[in-house]
């Protein structure tokens, strides 16, 4: 995949009935299936029952098995509930006979309130000023592990800029953050809110994990620990436009037990607060 349209391709999903659809997927550097193709292809079966204009605004899932890229996936969707103002969707992702993942979403009607957000740090570097992973791979070439050199080389509907990151030739610990800009390839004129939401739960998997192994950076990688999704929960707040960079905020409060629960702010670039996501995930050190 090299640009959204790519990326709308995988997102949107067969139709089988009114509340069963059917999705492919796209490797992304792991020989599983990346936990965010799933949530956004989720978020796109439960949208597509929807049919009294809500908007989504929050989600919660859990990732109960590893997919199999070679396998599509079912999504079955249960119609919990429509009420006057809110309207609940449960659901299930199968393969074969395994279910995989499950989710629920609750979508709102529009109403007018208050309104106050969280300010954006206005120390961040701006994205003119950073590398971007497709730059760090052309820059830093045969110099980076192999491991990361490889995951650098897929070709993605995304790019992304870190603010910073752990240099893999001098290995130090870092503070539990993580910041990067990101920003969509290809032509994003005329995508609607629902499809944009769709695409942000998509990217809010990336990156969000790296916080909670900052703080074990001189010892702890992605070579040497074992790492999946267990659970994924977002809030979406306000409409925003994919033309400019956006930043991810991401933060880890806490890891203990082979989990580490990271936490992240989604924010345009002149500082509004678009989404909040918050993850657990599995960091196991890998024993030899």
């Amino acid at each position: 995949m090299t640009t959204v349209d790519d990326l709308l391709n995988l997102l949107v999903l067969d139709k089988i009935s009114d509340t069963e659809f059917n999705g492919e997927s796209k490797a992304i550097g792991s020989p599983i299936v990346f936990g965010g193709q799933v949530l956004a292809q989720a978020i796109n079966a439960a949208s597509r029952t929807i049919t009294n204009k809500r908007v989504l605004h929050s989600m919660h899932a859990y990732f109960l098995e590893a997919g199999n890229l070679e396998l599509p996936i079912t999504y079955n969707v249960s119609l919990v509930r429509d009420g006057g103002s809110f309207s609940v969707r449960r659901v299930t992702a199968h393969q074969k006979d395994s279910t995989i993942f499950i989710l629920s979403a609750s979508f709102h009607k529009k109403e007018d309130g208050y309104n106050h957000q969280v300010t954006m740090n206005s120390d961040i570097k701006q994205p003119e000023e950073l590398l971007s992973w497709t730059e760090m791979r052309e820059e830093f070439g045969e110099a980076l592990p192999r491991g990361l050199k490889s995951f650098l080389e897929i070709k993605r509907p995304i790019e992304f800029k870190p603010t910073a990151f752990a240099n893999p030739l001098d290995p130090k610990n870092l503070p539990p953050k993580h910041h990067v800009w990101f920003k969509l390839k290809g032509d994003i004129n005329g995508l609607d809110l629902n499809t944009k939401q769709q695409i942000l739960t998509y990217i809010s998997d990336y990156n969000i994990l790296t916080s909670t192994l900052n703080p074990h950076a001189s010892k702890a990688h992605w070579g040497n620990t074992q790492t999946a999704s267990l659970d994924h929960s977002m809030w979406y707040f306000r409409d925003f436009d994919f033309s400019d960079w956006l930043l991810y905020a991401t933060e880890s409060p806490s890891a203990s037990g082979g989990r580490g629960f990271a936490r992240g702010n989604i924010f345009t670039r002149n500082g509004e607060l678009v989404a909040t996501v918050a993850q657990e995930g599995l960091i196991r050190p890998i024993k030899k």
